[in-house]
């Protein structure tokens, strides 16, 4: 037994000396710096996962602007001056933004793969997100977003609401569970119909048990959705896997065909995944799980952290508050509990400026996207004041949370100051200096580039929704006025907008209007 486990022991320690001999990735004359780190094919992921933007700054400090790090099998450049960003945008003939996302979302989502070169479709994907996300389209989900906001806020919770007794929750909760439900509802339509039905109550707490039982399976999905992405399979996650499972099953075509009201994005994915696809009722059902997940693993965590910083910050909550009041009331719209819904339009939602720079300045402090291409052939790079060769299929990447922290860019960067985003007429802020030289990148939680998040325009359109309903519904408060920020939740560095580490017990009851 003893000499078994020894002469496995020595196999694994030759393995590992044969690899960091032979196996190792030497750096070749005019390419970046290089980090392998110690592991096999883990090479710096435990690092750089353990806490990305105190590894990559420590890495700028010792190579400079650009260097390669290998991460799980993957060999990346990090790019970290803002000035050579549009480099990155520039070389579409030999960089790729589509392969890294088609192979995630496959990976993730169980789907089979969208890049039509592969055969299984011929959908443009990012056109249909664009043509149902932004422009005409943007308009009707935001009128209906408006009416699931207030539907969920006021009648689906309405148990919670008697009295005018106060309500403690947590915050994150609170926003998870509103955003879901009202997001659910605006894609997904409903299943009940408003019109004449005597069962109507009956139907509506069905429906809601339906997407609360939905929201649990988000949930469990979620939360190894980093590991997905990192390459592990999800049968090691066997909750995960029967979570995904079932949204896939409540989001098959026969399913949605039931429902009233679907939003033009879903209508117009199930026609394009029946007449241009090859993927089986289950493959089809678990791109619409794609949809639901990118709808709201962002959306929810920069809504909690909006709100929270409102609700640490009397100046700023007093400034959003005042702003929500004066476009109502040049709307003539009256506040009331018995039954009329306020309406907010696209264009009195864009005329907040003070809503936009507290939500913007929320997202920076808690924004850790990443932006990827894939190298389509071994290149020339060419930055501002030099150049580097890139080897095929290798990442370029930009990390914009190292831009967000900048304090050469903003001034105390850890803190959140409601009007960073507002210059002196209390207008939208688009000049930002770094060395004296404007900045054409400065804000980037959405991605840049072709690849930049189609439905960004909806999710702050959503945020401003919440926070004007909250402002004229609801008295809120901290329970501990006193309470510290939360951590942020490093475990999902890359996917976006960071969770917060834990809740914060808030209370809420309804004004006396």
């Amino acid at each position: 037994m003893f000499l078994a486990s020894w002469i496995w022991g020595m196999a694994v320690i030759l393995c590992c000396v044969s690899w960091f001999l032979l196996g190792r990735r030497r750096r070749r004359q005019g390419e970046p710096p290089l980090e392998n780190g110690f592991l096999p094919y883990l090479g710096c992921a435990l690092r750089f996962g353990a806490n990305p933007l105190e590894f990559l700054k420590e890495k700028q400090k010792k190579h400079g602007h650009i260097f390669t790090c290998h991460v799980a099998g993957k060999y990346i450049h990090f790019l970290t001056d803002p000035f050579s960003y549009h480099a990155l945008m520039r070389q579409g003939k030999h960089l790729d933004w589509k392969k890294f996302h088609f192979a995630t979302s496959a990976k993730a989502f169980g789907h089979g793969s969208i890049d039509p070169a592969e055969g299984n479709t011929t959908e443009n994907f990012h056109q249909t997100f664009i043509r149902t996300l932004q422009g005409n389209a943007l308009d009707a989900l935001i009128e209906a977003m408006m009416e699931n906001l207030q539907y969920v806020m006021l009648q689906s919770r309405a148990p919670k609401l008697q009295s005018n007794a106060w309500v403690t929750e947590g915050l994150y909760t609170f926003c998870c569970q509103v955003m879901f439900e009202s997001g659910f509802l605006t894609l997904f339509g409903k299943e009940f119909n408003s019109n004449n039905d005597k069962n109507l109550s009956s139907k509506q707490e069905t429906e809601r048990a339906h997407i609360l039982n939905a929201l649990e399976n988000f949930k469990e999905f979620d939360k190894i959705f980093p590991a997905l992405v990192a390459g592990l399979p999800i049968h090691l996650f066997k909750s995960a896997h029967s979570a995904r499972e079932k949204l896939g099953e409540a989001l098959l075509h026969k399913n949605l065909l039931k429902r009233d009201n679907l939003s033009e994005l879903v209508t117009l994915r199930m026609f394009l995944n029946d007449t241009l696809s090859t993927f089986d009722d289950m493959e089809k059902a678990k791109t619409h799980v794609a949809v639901l997940w990118a709808s709201q693993a962002n959306t929810i965590p920069a809504t909690f952290w909006t709100l929270f910083y409102l609700l640490k910050s009397p100046e700023a909550m007093r400034a959003a508050t005042k702003e929500v009041q004066s476009i109502l009331e040049s709307a003539e719209e009256s506040i009331s509990l018995d039954g009329k819904h306020i309406t907010l339009n696209r264009k009195q939602l864009d005329s907040m400026p003070i809503l936009d720079s507290i939500i913007k300045e929320a997202m920076r402090l808690s924004s850790a996207s990443m932006t990827f291409r894939v190298a389509k052939e071994d290149f020339t790079l060419h930055l501002e004041n030099d150049s580097y060769n890139i080897r095929k299929d290798d990442v370029v990447a930009l990390y914009p949370q190292l831009l967000h922290f900048d304090s050469e860019i903003y001034a105390d960067p850890l803190t959140f100051k409601y009007d960073r985003f507002l210059n002196e007429k209390g207008e939208e802020k688009t000049n930002f200096y770094r060395n004296g030289r404007k900045l054409k990148y400065y804000y980037m939680p959405f991605g840049t580039g072709i690849a930049k998040c189609p439905g960004r325009l909806f999710a702050v359109h959503e945020i401003k929704q919440f926070l004007a309903l909250i402002f004229s519904y609801f008295e809120i408060e901290l329970v501990d006025s006193n309470v510290k920020c939360p951590s942020l939740d490093q475990s999902r560095a890359g996917l976006g907008i960071l969770q917060p580490s834990n809740d914060i017990d808030f209370r809420y009851r309804l004004k006396c209007l």
